[in-house]
């Protein structure tokens, strides 16, 4: 079988076919994977002999579904492994240990989608490797979608997974793995939001859903919330032709409130449980903007708070940093200002909030001159143009 090649014939299949729920198969994708791995399958002939079976579903399932579309892809998928064993003189040995019965035991439980997540976050793996390989074996997206998403082609993306997968394919899944390490791949998806036809941030929070389903630790709990709170907001955070809104200039009725009373009740169920964890921290401070009606009516004295407690759990430099926009915005631009000169200047967007607390202190030519040196140093073309209007204005006006 050549590797790969389902990949993109389900990819072309999937949107032809109108029966077949898509979602249905893509939420079963770590499912049946996680079971191949558990029974003994390498990572990388698991995934394609998945994909292989995710071909047929869509070429049969649209006539007749079957009643257990689980058990019928895990089925499908085991029998093709075996078949490829068989075949593979250099498999002979390995085909006597497998057999071809499922071991003995409980293999189709919920955990099995725990334990890929832990995989595909192996400490082995570098993030953006954890990255792509999460979004490919839990996410079930195709390699094209995902180079599409970080903006890189597809070549190059088929490389990174492909070497991802062989640096995998030999862990066993006996053990436990850092769930911390899955928060913070999770994390670094959600923050990528949305290029190409791939909405990173919702898949993000799909991927989160099915976490926060498989365990009951309250820091999965805090990143659910947290990737709901934010996500709310997204509709306001840009107008139509591009540009970045201030979060104090946001239109507080885009928001959604759906998704805010969401994460907010998921949130309330975490911290009753006082185990404190950054991703719960983080949320409570999303909670309180989402919480003030109007921009004037944020309670940045208990956001200051939050932050000392983030910074106690991380040391993050950006967190400190963020905690010190939370002072000034509490005790007015000049205790901001004193709480800034503490920092690293060349931490990112330090100077742009320099030049944000000089411009509310009435600075507005060094407040100019700072944004338009902030906009030298931004990471994104959408940020440099707010950042250049914001001096520009200040020198106009």
């Amino acid at each position: 079988m050549a590797r790969g090649a389902a990949v993109h014939g389900f990819a072309d299949d999937r949107h032809r076919v109108g029966p077949v729920d898509e979602t249905q198969l893509r939420e079963l994708i770590p499912r049946v994977l996680a079971v191949l791995v558990h029974r003994g399958a390498d990572f990388a002939t698991a995934e394609d002999v998945v994909q292989e079976a995710l071909i047929r579903a869509v070429e049969t399932w649209s006539e007749r579904p079957p009643d257990d579309p689980k058990g019928w892809l895990i089925t499908t998928a085991w029998r093709r492994y075996i078949d490829l064993a068989r075949s593979d003189a250099a498999r002979r040995d390995r085909e006597h240990a497998i057999g071809t019965e499922p071991p003995p035991g409980p293999t189709e439980s919920a955990d099995d989608t725990l334990q890929l997540y832990f995989l595909c976050a192996h400490p082995s793996l570098s993030p953006a490797s954890a990255v792509a390989l999460t979004l490919r074996a839990v996410g079930g997206l195709t390699t094209r979608q995902i180079a599409q998403a970080y903006m890189v082609p597809e070549a190059t993306m088929a490389q990174r997974i492909s070497r991802a997968k062989r640096t995998v394919s030999d862990v066993r899944l006996d053990q436990l793995g850092d769930l911390r390490a899955v928060l913070k791949v999770l994390y670094l998806v959600f923050n990528e939001g949305y290029s190409g036809d791939v909405d990173l941030a919702s898949e993000a929070i799909r991927l989160a859903r099915q976490l926060f389903a498989s365990t009951d630790d309250p820091e999965v709990a805090g990143l659910l919330a947290l990737f709901l709170l934010h996500h709310a907001r997204r509709d306001a955070r840009t107008r139509a032709d591009g540009s970045l809104v201030p979060l104090a200039e946001q239109d507080r009725g885009l928001w959604r409130t759906d998704l805010i009373a969401e994460g907010v009740n998921v949130l309330q169920a975490a911290l009753a449980r006082d185990r404190l964890g950054e991703y719960q921290a983080q949320a409570a401070i999303a909670a309180l903007h989402a919480d003030a009606q109007t921009a004037e009516e944020t309670d940045w004295v208990q956001i200051v708070e939050w932050y000392d407690e983030l910074v106690a759990l991380t040391d993050s430099p950006v967190a400190r940093l963020n905690r010190a926009v939370a002072i000034g915005e509490a005790d007015g631009p000049q205790a901001g200002l004193a709480a800034l000169a503490e920092l690293d200047p060349s931490l990112p967007r330090h100077t742009a909030a320099v030049a944000y607390f000089h411009e509310r202190a009435g600075d507005v030519e060094t407040a100019a001159d700072l944004y338009a040196k902030a906009a030298e140093q931004a990471h994104s073309m959408a940020e440099r143009n707010h950042l250049t209007l914001r001096a520009a204005t200040l020198r106009r006006g």
